[in-house]
């Protein structure tokens, strides 16, 4: 996700000399081809992502496209005041890009675990937060945060994520919509960033026990596809979500508030972390697992619901 990240702003790069992209002293490798074929656009601001941030929004106030990129909660959580008064009250073009969300980082502990971030983002008037499922969502909305003006949020995993969109979708797909993965009758999983292939696999599991369930996923968080949810609670008794992330505040809040100001009557289960700290530590599949976020545990949670 991360290289199509940067393998997609390179190319906006090439034809609009006003993109900028400033690292929080991250990411050498990944973002080597931009530093070498930009280098007087792109700045490496250091551990200072307050900095980054503010920097960000003076350069995006004299008319420049401006990309942060720093790991999980680093460009979020640790300069959320920069991001609030600077960035987002003045509705300045600054595109925050967290790479490594949820657990991506796992084995470098809680601080390192990005399990808030979308609910701190989601929170701030004027900001529009995408959490892509894989390459292909990725693709999709860096081109979109581009080529709107105003604050945006991308929220990536680490790296090596499976194309979870057989045969590719159009690069003029509708970003703010949500994305079928897995058609079904039963229910549905509603999920957001770069776990839906965990839920994918637990719609097989369940295939194989007698229930059909769909898999939707939203790389938009805010704004937030409302039509597809109340479309899809108007013919399911259950629908899940599915983040990694904190339950509370997240993209199962996001779901959760729609379906309740309507007159639908789907109940919302939601997946994620049950309002706890990270304080586990080891590989993101490991600790999936251990938080109940893995195919086999969704896979026990839809089954129990369904069949009760």
């Amino acid at each position: 996700m991360r290289n199509k990240f940067v393998e997609t702003i390179v190319k906006f790069a090439e034809t609009d000399s006003n993109l900028f992209l400033i690292t929080g002293d991250v990411g050498f490798g990944v973002l080597t081809d931009f530093r070498n074929q930009f280098p007087d656009r792109f700045i490496n601001a250091g551990i200072s992502e307050q900095n980054m941030t503010s920097v960000a929004a003076g350069m995006a106030m004299e008319g420049k496209t401006v990309f942060t990129y720093s790991i999980a909660n680093f460009p979020t959580a640790r300069c959320f005041e920069q991001i609030r008064n600077d960035v987002a009250y003045h509705k300045a073009n600054v595109k925050i890009v967290a790479v490594g969300g949820g657990f991506s980082y796992g084995a470098q502990g809680m601080s390192h675990h990005a399990t808030e971030d979308m609910a701190i983002m989601r929170a701030l008037p004027e900001m529009t937060v995408f959490a892509p499922c894989d390459s292909v969502e990725t693709e999709a909305v860096t081109k979109y945060a581009v080529g709107m003006v105003g604050p945006v949020y991308i929220r990536l995993g680490r790296g090596g994520e499976k194309n979870l969109h057989e045969g590719g979708v159009d690069v003029s797909i509708d970003v703010l919509k949500a994305n079928v993965l897995k058609n079904g009758r039963d229910t549905a999983i509603f999920v957001a960033g770069a776990i839906a292939n965990e839920a994918l696999d637990a719609a097989v599991k369940l295939e194989l026990q007698g229930v059909s369930c769909a898999v939707y996923s939203f790389p938009s968080v805010k704004p937030i596809d409302s039509a597809t949810i109340l479309e899809v609670a108007a013919k399911v008794d259950y629908i899940f979500t599915l983040e990694e992330h904190n339950i509370v505040g997240g993209f199962g809040s996001a779901v959760s508030e729609m379906i309740a100001e309507s007159a639908v009557k789907a109940v919302v289960v939601r997946m994620g972390l049950n309002d706890v700290y990270t304080s586990a530590v080891g590989s993101q599949d490991y600790l999936r697992a251990v938080y109940g976020i893995d195919a086999n545990s969704i896979f026990s949670r839809v089954y129990e619901k369904i069949r009760n």
